[in-house]
């Protein structure tokens, strides 16, 4: 039985060579009869794996495309490419790299020998990539597929957190979900001394093994968990917090809003509603003019004070014009003329 399945790892890894092979090259290869060679082309069906055979003396057999992915087998170089590539995309937070990759990581490290696994961690360890999508929160690798596994298994994780002031705690959790936005990772977890769901930043996070013990998951704090956490990190984080109307097509709005600076609601074809956070209303004013579209405040009625004052203090500095007199300024124009500017009412 241990030599029949070492024959068809074989026998597939030739086919996964993506070229035709005849019957009589696969008996050759592995040193067996044609007829042994169509019944482990059978068995390998049976699995999963399409093979295709073309009949006639230029036939032959070859691995198709199926319905689903049968498991691959890679040899050391492909186990380390693909390795490299999964741990450079997850550590520099790229766009569409979510929680699937990680997973696939994981699976892949936990198989991996130890030669490739220096070879890979080796690799990585000098390669500095010319484009950061993580800006300036890079993440291990290494340490998201030790979130991954505690997820998948249900561990208790054992981990110093640094918060946005700089201090640091200490943590157990019971792990949910990697969720990855706007080039930034992010663990859902129970934690267990506040008896409440929490976002933590993964590039704050440092695990402290060992892990344990299992637990029994519990209903997450939301379905959609990638809303969950934008919510989280753009409105729920912050003090001041508003809902404005950008008078906008929702598809518009989302060209310019990331996940990380609010949600949005459709509304209607011309508007769509933003819940957004910052450290204070006038800072707010300034991030939401700064999307350039045109809005109305819903709430806090708060907010369209500090609009007003916004307004007026923008309107004194174009009436004085910048030259700190409360005279019109004049400069010579392209043609070498002056032009002025009406002076203005009051003092910015």
């Amino acid at each position: 039985m241990v030599e029949t399945s070492a024959r068809l790892l074989r026998l597939l890894s030739l086919l996964q060579a993506h070229r035709e092979w005849s019957g009589a090259e696969l008996a050759d290869r592995l040193g067996v009869t044609a007829r042994t060679v169509r019944r482990d082309v059978d068995r390998l069906r049976d699995l999963g794996y399409p093979v295709n055979a073309s009949p006639g003396t230029g036939g032959g057999y070859q691995l198709g495309v199926g319905a689903r992915l049968p498991p691959l087998l890679l040899d050391d170089d492909e186990a380390v490419a693909v390795a490299v590539g999964l741990r450079t995309a997850a550590g520099q937070g790229i766009d569409g790299i979510d929680e699937s990759s990680v997973r696939a990581l994981a699976k892949l490290e936990q198989v991996l020998p130890h030669r490739l696994r220096h070879r890979v961690t080796t690799l990585t360890s000098v390669t500095v990539p010319m484009l950061r999508g993580a800006g300036d929160s890079p993440v291990d690798p290494s340490v998201l597929t030790e979130l991954a596994g505690a997820c998948r298994d249900s561990e208790r994780l054992r981990f110093a957190y640094r918060d946005h002031e700089g201090s640091s705690s200490r943590r157990v959790v019971e792990p949910h979900r990697l969720v990855c936005t706007e080039h930034r990772w992010y663990l859902v977890a129970w934690d267990l001394d506040r008896e409440d769901w929490r976002t933590f930043r993964v590039d704050r996070v440092t695990p402290a093994p060992p892990h344990g013990p299992h637990f029994t998951p519990r209903t997450p704090p939301a379905d959609d968990l990638a809303a969950y956490v934008s919510r989280g990190v753009s409105t729920r984080a912050y003090a001041a917090q508003a809902v404005l109307r950008l008078l906008v097509p929702y598809e518009e709005a989302a060209e310019r809003v990331s996940p990380s600076a609010g949600t949005l609601q459709a509304e209607g074809p011309g508007s769509c509603l933003l819940r957004t956070g910052a450290a204070s209303l006038d800072v707010m004013v300034i991030h939401v003019v700064m999307l350039g579209f045109a809005f109305e405040v819903l709430e806090p009625a708060e907010l369209n004070d500090t609009v007003r004052r916004t307004r007026d203090l923008l309107s004194r500095a174009l009436e004085r014009h910048g030259d700190g007199s409360g005279r019109p300024s004049s400069a010579p124009d392209d043609a070498g003329r002056t032009r002025g500017t009406p002076s203005g009412s009051g003092a910015a």
